[in-house]
């Protein structure tokens, strides 16, 4: 397809709508919808973006018919990936859609760029950079929710859904984009470790375009750079070294000391251990015993039960992306914008949001 006739036509056919019915739809009589297919009128942009929003495309897209690599992605893969890449798309065209209004996305990336050395060392490094912007920033990726700590401190939005089995989560980026999509979660540490780990795709710009991870923990993948990179940044993020080798200190670590240091830092035991051995802060010997152990049985043995459950509830709970949430919101609040994709966002019927914020409104104009 050629012209935005062409492509506004094609949307319409895949719509099952009438011409008529698709114009009332975005505020076009049959007349001026009649002149914009033949190209005797000229969508304008207000037309492109009530369509955009209707049928879940890109402005850009509408205007240069170039495919987003989304949607080739959704192509040439199946199961629990094409939803999360389905969710992706939607997101990301919305995140556009807000950077042709005004609203870019507050994407900070690590100045300086990937030192020498090799895969692994370059993601330690990073992850030492990664942190040291976190403290400054009055945050830490060990309290609170880190996802909001990656939206407030790196600008990526970050966003949570219910999934098949088999896939973690992926990052997308473009220009105006930058986005995680994580599975929930029965393992707040694993979905933790995928957030770090998709972080330092978009961080070292790796696979621009879109990149997959079905299991973060594959060890088939130790092979590919990126991923030797993303790991070694997850682990050093999450297990900063100056805490390890003071939790340490001069006797080392007894069951109940790595259990708390497991439950306090939000990872896995395993992945805990594996760390603490690369760092020779323990032996082979007690990284297997210490691996051994569910993040279940080391809450329960550190007394942090309670904790561990609701760290649960959270990870198994979809969250909308942030900062895109706030935009949107932003747009409709500023007239630049309808209600509708904050009600989408919410997962809302739009019309009863816009009865509750008249409401919300009223109540607070009331003497």
């Amino acid at each position: 397809m050629s012209s935005v006739a062409e492509r506004v036509l094609g949307l319409i056919e895949a719509s099952g709508m009438s011409r008529r019915a698709f114009g009332q739809h975005i505020g076009l009589d049959e007349s001026k919808m009649s002149k914009s297919l033949s190209g005797a009128r000229r969508f304008s942009s207000v037309d492109l973006a009530r369509i955009a929003e209707l049928c879940q495309v890109t402005v850009d897209w509408l205007i240069t018919g170039d495919e987003p690599p989304l949607a080739m992605a959704a192509r040439t893969t199946g199961g629990s990936a094409t939803t999360a890449i389905t969710t992706a798309r939607r997101y990301s065209t919305l995140r556009a859609d807000m950077a042709s209004l005004g609203y870019l996305q507050p994407w900070r990336p690590m100045a300086g760029g990937l030192k020498g050395g090799g895969y692994a060392a370059q993601g330690r490094q990073l992850a030492q950079e990664a942190l040291t912007r976190v403290t400054q920033a009055g945050r830490s990726v060990a309290t609170g929710n880190l996802a909001d700590v990656i939206e407030a401190v790196f600008g990526a939005d970050v966003a949570v859904v219910e999934l098949g089995p088999g896939f973690d989560g992926l990052a997308t980026s473009s220009e105006h984009v930058k986005l995680v999509v994580l599975a929930t979660s029965h393992v707040p540490a694993r979905q933790r470790f995928t957030l770090a780990h998709e972080l330092a795709h978009l961080l070292t710009d790796d696979d621009q375009d879109v990149h997959l991870d079905r299991d973060v923990y594959d060890k088939s993948q130790a092979k590919d750079p990126s991923e030797m990179r993303a790991n070694a940044f997850a682990a050093a993020f999450l297990m900063p070294e100056d805490i390890l080798r003071r939790a340490a200190g001069t006797t080392g670590f007894t069951d109940n000391t790595f259990a708390a240091l497991a439950c306090d830092l939000i990872v896995t035991p395993s992945a805990l251990a594996y760390r603490l051995l690369q760092l020779r802060l323990i032996d082979a010997g007690t990284c297997d015993r210490f691996k051994s152990l569910t993040a279940a049985k080391a809450a329960h043995a550190a007394g942090q039960g309670e904790a561990f459950a609701h760290l649960v509830t959270e990870a198994a709970r979809p969250r909308p992306p942030g900062l895109l949430v706030r935009d949107t919101y932003a747009a409709y609040e500023a007239g630049a914008a309808t209600l509708r994709p904050y009600a989408s966002l919410l997962g809302v019927d739009v019309d009863q949001l816009r009865r509750e914020i008249e409401l919300e409104h009223r109540t607070h104009d009331a003497p």
